[in-house]
C-alpha cells in the first residue's frame, strides 16, 4: 500500500496541509475579551497545546489579574507545533515569547547565535524565583555558555508502556516483563479476540509517524540501542550504525509483516494513534506514561469496562534500559524583534517569575479550589470525579509552567488519581536505568547546521526498512550517505569537543 520510498518530509507536509484548518481554529488566543484592559502590558506567547481544548478562560483571566499582564497566547496543537514554530522563525514573525521543544532546539541554535533572541542569563539574578532555577539544567540549555531560555522541567524519562489490563485479564495473561513476552502479548491481542466480541478486529500495538516519541526509540532502548550516540574509545558512533538499532528495525518489521501493528503507522498522526487506542482498536500504547490518566478517562467514556495499567520495566539483552532526555522538555525564548528593549524584556521575565509564586503556580497546576481540587491541612487532593474537568480546563496550562517539578511554592498532593500516581512512581523508577546521550554537553556546528537535512536520510531509510522496501545492505548504504553528506564531520567534531572538554580547554 506504500510506494517504493516513504518520504518523511512529504508525509509531514501533507499532514500539515490537512491540519491547517485546525491550526487556524486552535491558534486563536483564548484571552479575547469584548473589553480588553489596555492598561495591562501585553505579552504574546506561542505555546504548544497537548490537550483537545484550550485552558479555561476563567483561569487565564485570573492569571492575568494576579500577574498584572494581558496574555495573548497562540495555542497550537502539539502535532503541528514544530511546523508552526519553524514557520514563524524562518519568516521572522516571532511573537515576544516562543516555546521551542527540546527536539527542535538544535535547529534554532543558529538563530540564537545570529542574535534573534535575548540572552537572559544576566537578568535572572534580579528575580526572586528565576534566580533559583537549577544551574545544572540551565547549563544543559546553554548556547556557547550563554543562557537564552526559561526551561519547562521534566523527569529524565517518562517512557513506558500503557496497556489494556482488561484484555490481559480476558486472555489470562500476565503483564509482559521482557521483549519475548511483549511480542507474545501483541500477538495474542491481535489474534485471540481480547475484547471478546467474537471478531478479529484488534491489533497489539498502535504507533505513529514519529521515531522519537512514538514507539521506535523506546523500543530500541529495550534492545540496548544507545541514546543517539555511542561513545567508544573517544569516538562517537551514531545510534543507527549499531547492531541494536538493526535489531529494533527487524522487530518492528516482524510486527508489520504479522499485522500486529497498524499498517499505516508511518502516516499516522498522534491524534489518530490515541484515537485507535481509546476506541479499543489496539491494546498497547508505547510513549509517555503520564498520558495514562487522560487515555483512561477517554477510553472509559467509550467503554466503561476498559481498564489501563502501566509497565516501565521490559528486560532486553542488556537488562533494563530506557532512553532519557535532559531535564528540560523545552525552552521559552525571547524575540529581539518583538521585544524592543531591556525594560520590555524585564517586564516579560517578571511575568514568568510571578508565575512561579505560590498563588499563581498552584492555580496553573491544580486549577480553582473547590472546583478542580480540594485542600485539606494545606495539602491538595485531586478527586477522581474532577479528573476530566482538570484535563479540559487546567492541564493545558502545564505548557506555560517554568521549572514546576522543583518549584517549592507548589503545594504537595496527598491524594492523586491512581494511574497518575503510578505513572509518577514508575518515572522515578526509570531513573535507575536511564541511558543518557553522551553528546549532551558537547557542541558540533555541523550538527546544528545540517541535522534536519541529514536526519531525513535516516528517518526515510528506517521506515523503508521496517516496511520491507529496503534490505540491510541498502539501509547501510543510506548510513554511508549520511556520513558522506556531513555525518562524518559531526562525529569528528563531537570527538574533538570531548577531547577539548577533557583537557579543560
Amino acid at each position: 500500500m506504500f510506494g517504493r520510498l516513504v518520504r518523511s518530509s512529504v508525509v509531514r507536509y501533507c499532514c500539515l496541509l490537512a491540519l491547517l484548518p485546525l491550526t487556524v481554529l486552535s491558534a486563536c488566543s483564548d484571552t479575547d475579551s469584548d473589553q480588553p484592559n489596555q492598561a495591562l502590558p501585553p505579552i504574546s506567547i506561542l505555546a504548544p497545546l497537548h490537550f483537545p481544548q484550550q485552558p479555561s478562560k476563567e483561569i487565564v483571566s485570573e492569571i492575568e489579574q494576579r500577574t498584572g499582564v494581558k496574555l495573548d497566547i497562540t495555542w497550537v496543537p502539539e502535532g503541528i507545533y514544530s511546523d508552526k514554530m519553524n514557520t514563524a522563525l524562518t519568516t521572522n514573525s516571532l511573537v515576544k515569547v516562543t516555546f521551542v521543544k527540546f527536539t527542535d532546539y538544535n535547529l534554532v541554535k543558529n538563530a540564537v547565535r545570529s542574535n534573534a533572541f535575548w540572552e537572559i542569563g544576566p537578568y535572572l539574578k534580579e528575580f526572586p524565583n528565576l534566580k533559583q532555577l537549577d544551574p545544572a539544567i540551565l547549563g544543559q540549555t546553554a548556547v556557547d555558555g550563554k543562557i537564552y531560555g526559561l526551561y519547562t522541567e521534566r523527569p529524565s524519562s517518562r517512557q513506558g508502556i500503557i496497556i489494556r489490563q482488561d484484555w490481559l485479564d480476558q486472555l489470562q495473561l500476565d503483564k509482559p516483563q521482557n521483549l519475548e513476552e511483549l511480542y507474545e502479548v501483541m500477538k495474542q491481542f491481535t489474534y485471540n479476540d481480547p475484547d471478546g466480541d467474537g471478531k478479529q478486529d484488534t491489533i497489539g500495538l498502535v504507533d505513529r509517524n514519529d521515531l522519537v516519541y512514538g514507539v521506535f526509540k523506546t523500543l530500541s532502548s529495550y534492545f540496548g540501542t544507545p541514546n543517539n550516540w555511542k561513545l567508544e574509545n573517544g569516538q562517537f558512533i551514531p545510534e543507527f550504525d549499531t547492531p541494536e538499532y538493526m535489531d529494533t528495525m527487524n522487530f518492528m518489521h516482524k510486527l508489520y509483516e504479522e499485522k500486529l501493528i497498524n499498517r499505516d503507522f508511518a502516516l499516522t498522526s498522534k491524534e489518530v494513534q490515541r484515537d485507535k487506542f481509546i476506541r479499543g482498536t489496539a491494546g498497547i500504547f508505547i510513549g509517555s506514561m503520564t498520558d495514562v490518566q487522560r487515555l483512561s478517562i477517554e477510553a472509559q467514556a467509550i467503554n466503561p469496562q476498559a481498564e489501563l495499567t502501566l509497565i516501565n520495566r521490559i528486560e532486553g539483552p542488556d537488562g533494563y534500559r530506557v532512553w532519557s532526555i535532559p531535564n528540560y522538555n523545552g525552552l521559552y525564548l525571547f524575540s529581539k524583534k518583538a521585544i524592543a528593549n531591556e525594560d520590555e524584556l524585564k517586564e516579560v521575565l517578571r511575568f514568568f517569575d510571578r508565575s512561579m509564586d505560590k498563588d499563581v503556580a498552584n492555580l496553573m497546576k491544580y486549577g480553582i479550589e473547590g472546583r478542580h481540587y480540594k485542600l485539606e491541612n494545606g495539602k491538595v487532593i485531586l478527586p477522581e470525579e474532577t479528573s476530566q474537568l482538570r484535563v479540559n480546563e487546567v492541564n493545558p496550562l502545564y505548557s506555560l509552567m517554568i521549572a514546576d517539578i522543583s518549584n517549592k511554592n507548589i503545594l504537595e498532593v496527598v491524594q492523586k488519581e491512581q494511574l497518575t500516581a503510578m505513572a509518577e512512581q514508575l518515572s522515578r523508577d526509570n531513573e535507575q536505568f536511564v541511558v543518557d546521550d553522551p553528546t549532551l554537553t558537547l557542541s558540533s556546528p555541523t550538527y546544528d547546521e545540517k541535522n534536519v537535512e541529514l536526519s531525513t536520510i535516516i528517518t526515510d531509510a528506517t521506515y523503508n526498512y521496517i516496511l520491507g522496501n529496503m534490505n540491510a545492505a541498502e539501509f547501510n548504504a543510506e548510513v554511508e550517505k549520511w556520513k558522506s553528506s556531513g555525518g562524518s564531520l559531526i562525529m569528528q567534531e563531537y570527538a574533538e569537543a570531548l577531547a577539548k572538554a577533557g583537557s579543560g580547554g
